[in-house]
């Protein structure tokens, strides 16, 4: 994942943003935002910078409101990706935090979250974290995926999906471009039994869903347009869960 366009716009990392909390699951301190009486939960991997970047934890909040349990987990283990750290370039920092690992972080989340009686889960990835969640959408572990602006992700990735999944890129994007996207988009096209939706957003860059400027207003747009079509996924197929098996995982 080298690249300027990785660490781009880096977001000042606040511990104390967002209006939720910070707690341990399954072994991972966890933003935490929503109310877990929905019995409805959706899992955000962040990007390189982790989960004390203030974008990624207003965007819990958002999906929190419309009626979600929503977990983000520090899955860099406290140490996230320092652009001006001098000696450890991003493809060092990758080597402590490969992507293979994440996968296998997310799957105890995963587990935590089913144990605790959750009866549907969505699962949304940016960047680094898209590559873990096509591996969930791969092994049938949630209802739900959405890959934002993502890293990693191949072909053999999206030909492997078994759950519904939308895949939100960016005009203006060297880590997958449109010409990739367009790909993910034919072979799902021709897996009519998984559901799917595909947008190339234009005029934004990669990372745009997460890393933009409060104070630019075209961005924020684009930015809120991004989160609709992810929240409109997980709507459609994690809310819509039938409400029998949502009050059979209670008992």
């Amino acid at each position: 994942m080298s690249g300027s366009q990785c660490c781009s716009n880096p977001p000042t990392l606040n511990p104390r943003s967002g209006v939720g909390h910070v707690e341990e699951l399954a072994g991972f301190m966890t933003y935490v935002t929503g109310s877990f009486d929905s019995k409805l939960a959706v899992l955000l991997v962040s990007d390189v910078f982790g989960y004390e970047a203030p974008n990624l934890r207003k965007l819990a909040d958002k999906v929190a409101a419309a009626g979600f349990y929503v977990v983000a987990p520090d899955f860099l283990y406290g140490d996230p990706y320092v652009p001006k750290r001098s000696g450890r370039p991003l493809g060092v920092w990758l080597r402590d935090h490969g992507v293979d690992k994440g996968l296998e972080d997310a799957k105890l989340v995963i587990n935590a979250l089913k144990s605790k009686g959750v009866a549907a889960i969505g699962a949304a990835g940016f960047c680094w974290g898209a590559k873990v969640v096509v591996g969930l959408a791969k092994d049938a572990l949630i209802q739900a995926a959405v890959m934002l602006h993502p890293t990693f992700v191949t072909v053999d990735d999206v030909k492997s999906v078994k759950v519904p999944i939308a895949i939100l890129g960016a005009e203006i994007d060297q880590r997958s471009p449109p010409e990739l996207v367009k790909q993910f988009d034919k072979i799902l096209s021709a897996k009519p039994e998984v559901d799917s939706f595909v947008k190339i957003f234009p005029k934004c860059a990669h990372g745009w869903t997460v890393r933009y400027n409060v104070d630019d207003a075209a961005a924020v747009s684009r930015a809120d347009e991004a989160h609709q079509n992810m929240l409109e996924w997980f709507t459609k197929y994690v809310r819509a869960l039938p409400r029998t098996l949502q009050h059979a995982s209670c008992l």
